[in-house]
């Protein structure tokens, strides 16, 4: 959910960062907040929302409070109280009701009153000291070695009760654990037990598609999956290409099942082979989306016939009846094989300018120091200056050698 269609009324305050999920996690639309006008107040019910949409509950809200969504209240708990956000209120809780399947009489817990600074600092250290606490209930349930894993810690508004969220195969005692937990601590332990699905929900991620998962923004109620949805629509099956964050198959793979039942419903039953006179047919493969069914035959498998549904249903009716007829090629659809993409050959046909060197500016010292050197020697020979001509080195005697002390100066 964007900004651009965002329901919170005075805004979230992410600056635009909830594009590709929602600026609050489980977040409901508010379907009347552009129309500018106040909520009617049906019911008292309000719905408040924890940690960011982690967890969720309905409360009633006495009208002298004057909250509304969007603002932080502290609601009653059996031991303390706990500090949230209101995220619905009006006529759209009593649609989540019937979507929750919770009656009215149910809520029996209410609004405190509205969080005021004090209790938001509570909150706020209490979502600080959640990191420690997870590592180290992680750590004790490793030390006492504990077949499970503890996938997240939530402490309550007011810091005195914390809920660890774990996921185990097996039944676990933990009551020697939970004693364990309440030393380090030092707050009251409740442990609820959670599946893989709920896990990937609390704890957030990206999946596959590049976006967020479904189980953390929006997907609330989990159905079952299995592998035939993947066969219905034609997918591989990869166990890993098929599988979430979770481990289990992805949620995702029930969303067009049931379009692809109904397509399905108008492809024939037990259409594998079609008997001609040319040969027996082999189906390949099934393009759901264009309605064909593609054939080939067993001698001659290089061919590949493109057939519509209704001719299909006409040849196996033409097979019950014992008739065969002459070949696949009349019944088969002419495929467009217009290509979307036209490429052309352009080499040659763009010419780039010849690139211009500049040439580079010698300095005018650097220039006088070559025209000294070179003309000095001519000019006192007299002789014409060529390029190659070098000065001549005077050639030392072999034979000299330095004087002793004892010479005089004489040669013998």
């Amino acid at each position: 959910m964007g900004c651009t269609s965002c329901g919170t009324p005075q805004g979230c305050g992410s600056k635009g960062n909830c594009g590709t999920g929602s600026c609050n996690k489980m977040s409901s639309f508010d379907w009347l907040s552009h129309l500018g006008v106040d909520d009617a107040f049906t019911t008292d019910i309000v719905e408040v929302s924890f940690k960011d949409g982690a967890s969720k509950g309905f409360y009633h809200a006495p009208p002298n409070l004057g909250v509304y969504t969007g603002d932080y209240v502290a609601v009653e708990t059996s031991n303390g109280y706990n500090v949230g956000c209101i995220s619905l209120s009006g006529e759209l809780v009593l649609l989540q009701l019937k979507k929750k399947n919770v009656k009215e009489a149910k809520v029996t817990e209410s609004v405190l009153r509205k969080a005021n600074d004090r209790d938001l600092e509570k909150m706020h250290e209490a979502r600080r000291n959640e990191i420690q606490a997870l590592t180290t209930a992680r750590a004790i349930a490793r030390t006492n070695h504990m077949a499970m894993k503890v996938s997240d810690v939530e402490f309550q508004g007011d810091g005195r009760k914390a809920t660890i969220y774990y996921t185990a195969d097996n039944r676990i005692d933990f009551r020697q654990l939970v004693r364990q937990f309440s030393h380090q601590l030092r707050v009251k332990i409740e442990m609820r037990q959670i599946g893989p699905r709920q896990e990937s929900g609390r704890l957030g991620g990206i999946g596959s598609c590049g976006r967020e998962l479904c189980c953390s923004t929006w997907l609330s109620d989990f159905q079952s999956v299995n592998t035939a949805a993947a066969r219905y629509q034609n997918i591989a099956i990869n166990q890993s290409k098929l599988s979430g964050q979770c481990g289990r198959l992805k949620c995702c793979l029930n969303y067009e099942l049931n379009t692809y039942m109904e397509a399905l419903e108008a492809f024939p039953d037990k259409a594998d082979k079609l008997r001609t006179e040319a040969g027996t047919g082999q189906l390949v493969k099934t393009d759901i989306f264009k309605g064909l069914m593609y054939y080939t035959y067993r001698e001659n498998r290089g061919l590949l016939f493109p057939l519509p549904v209704d001719k299909v249903h006409e040849i196996l009716a033409l097979n019950r009846e014992g008739k065969k007829p002459a070949d696949l090629q009349s019944f088969q659809q002419a495929v467009d094989t217009r290509d979307d993409f036209v490429y052309e050959d352009v080499t040659g046909a763009v010419e780039l300018p010849a690139e211009k060197r500049k040439r580079g500016t010698r300095s005018k010292k650097s220039g006088n120091r070559r025209k000294k050197a070179s003309g000095t020697p001519k000019a006192q020979g007299g002789g014409t200056h060529e390029p190659n001509d070098k000065p001549r080195r005077k050639k030392r005697s072999r034979n000299r050698r330095k004087p002793r002390p004892g010479d005089n100066g004489k040669k013998e």
